[in-house]
């Protein structure tokens, strides 16, 4: 990770806490696979909670003195970050930054980080992503085939739409592929978000799709040339995709919502209707908690327990 640049509130932190942090966004990167984007809103969160320490208390604040936040510091900060226009859900995330911080320092430097655990987060209303419905899915490939004037460019597209829906790719590991992945196999190797592996199956819709674009595309297969092209040769862009679906949408009549990332959503509400395992969809989506898989699929509590008294081994035993 690169050293974040010099900021007033980073100058306000002792070049102890400093070293602490720089070690803990190390050990995130290393151990645990956090991604770029991931490191620099720890970096944030954490920096501007130490800065407020510092001017709260009237003094640089070393490790010592960071062993010893109490309750009332605790809420001190939380009631300054709210009255800054920060909403429930970016308070929430400043705090699950700063817990994890404090969990990996209290057992580094061995002191007890309760006041600081035990705080609550706010409760805000989570947005669950909205999948669409099989036949709008559907409907939405079809449009996309006929809107092109360019067929290869039409093959292009339901090429990636189909990868999206039918294997749960993101937009970036969609279009990430590279010539040397064609024809596709019965199963990918994607690298995803925190440079996490997972094997996808690929079905024989979504390869036959591939097939069909690369027959038709007009520039040449490069091995380590990007798998999808834009009408000029260079890598095609998610903005280019993400037009195509606002057009598709705008025909059908369906909502916003119904974008790229959409289609992922509804690859895994699709597979869990059918009956599918959640476990088994959380390693297929590359989600590192369960609960991220959850608000993928919209899965209500009712289902959840459904899906855990089948599959649990103490509810079969």
């Amino acid at each position: 990770m690169n050293r974040p640049q010099e900021t007033p509130a980073l100058g306000l932190l002792s070049p102890a806490a400093r070293d602490a942090l720089q070690t803990w966004l190390q050990h995130q990167r290393a151990l645990k696979g956090a991604a770029e984007n991931t490191l620099t809103a720890y970096h944030g969160d954490v920096v501007e909670f130490l800065a407020f320490m510092t001017r709260h208390k009237g003094d640089t604040q070393g490790l010592g003195a960071l062993a010893k936040i109490t309750i009332s510091e605790m809420r001190a900060w939380m009631a300054f970050t709210r009255g800054s226009d920060v909403g429930p859900r970016s308070m929430a995330r400043k705090l699950s930054s700063v817990k994890a911080f404090y969990r990996w320092l209290a057992e580094r430097e061995g002191f007890e980080p309760t006041a600081v655990l035990s705080t609550r987060s706010p409760k805000f209303q989570k947005k669950l992503p909205r999948p669409l419905a099989i036949d709008a899915a559907t409907a939405l490939i079809d449009c996309v085939e006929d809107q092109s004037l360019r067929p290869w460019v039409a093959a292009r597209d339901v090429a990636v739409l189909t990868l999206l829906w039918g294997c749960g790719l993101r937009i970036s590991e969609a279009l990430g592929l590279k010539g040397a992945d064609a024809p596709l196999p019965e199963a990918l190797r994607i690298v995803g978000k925190g440079d996490k592996e997972r094997v996808v199956p690929v079905l024989p819709a979504a390869r036959d799709a591939v097939d069909a674009y690369l027959a038709a595309c007009p520039h040449p297969l490069e091995k380590n040339a990007a798998l999808f092209r834009g009408i000029r040769g260079g890598a095609l862009g998610p903005r280019a995709i993400a037009q195509v679906m606002a057009d598709a949408r705008m025909q059908l009549g369906l909502p916003a919502t119904a974008t790229p990332h959409a289609m992922r959503h509804s690859f895994a509400t699709h597979l869990l209707d059918a009956g599918g395992d959640l476990r088994a969809i959380q390693e297929l989506l590359g989600h590192a908690s369960l609960s991220t898989t959850q608000a993928y699929t919209a899965v209500d509590t009712a289902r959840l327990m459904e899906v855990y008294n089948r599959s649990h081994p103490k509810a079969a035993g």
